[in-house]
């Protein structure tokens, strides 16, 4: 499942879903743009996750649930609880993180 945020809702979402990926975004974030694509294509070949996209500028809240200091940041969530963040702009990246929690 995919759900990009329109709301400051990730909380929420994290407590009522086993394994959550998240992609902090922005719009004016080249990298974030370039990196969208791939992480709605990882959605959809990950069915027992669900997947967020979230823009970091519009949701202070769900920002504050990862490190998030660069942008795109990518985080994984196991039982409402932080595993493990990147920043990164590399899909074998990103992979290898989603894949620490499947």
């Amino acid at each position: 499942m995919l759900l990009e945020l329109d709301k400051d809702n990730l909380q929420e979402i994290v407590n009522s879903n086993d394994k959550v990926v998240v992609q902090y975004a922005a719009t004016w974030c080249g990298n974030c743009r370039i990196m969208k694509p791939k992480f709605k294509k990882l959605a959809n070949q990950q069915e027992a996750m669900t997947f967020v996209i979230a823009d970091a500028e519009k949701f202070p809240e769900s920002r504050q649930l990862a490190d998030v200091s660069n942008l795109p940041t990518f985080a994984t969530f196991v039982n409402g609880k932080l595993v493990n963040q990147t920043q990164t702009n590399k899909a074998e990246v990103l992979n290898e993180l989603v894949n620490e929690i499947v």
